[in-house]
């Protein structure tokens, strides 16, 4: 399965991301995105709001933070849960 994560350094919502896919043991790809000159994979993935992180699997793009560590709670569930299950 081909994980891979749009982000930047500097950002602390891609940071959620970073720890969940490591708390989870998912290897992935970090691709860096430069803010000012935005890539075409990042135009191309999340053509509306154009910002970071996108969480991509297997080509989907999971956009927003707290959604993409639902994602990655839901799909890695061989540790136990990073979210509780009560709202």
């Amino acid at each position: 399965m081909a994980v891979t994560l749009l982000d930047t350094w500097a950002r602390p919502f891609g940071m959620r991301v970073r720890i969940a896919l490591e708390e989870k043991g998912v290897n992935y790809e970090y691709t860096e995105q430069d803010l000012r000159n935005k890539s075409p994979l990042l135009l191309q993935m999340n053509p509306v709001y154009k910002k970071v992180p996108v969480l991509l699997h297997n080509g989907k793009p999971i956009c927003e933070s707290l959604i993409a560590v639902e994602y990655v709670d839901e799909m890695w569930n061989n540790k136990s849960g990073l979210l509780s299950p009560h709202p």
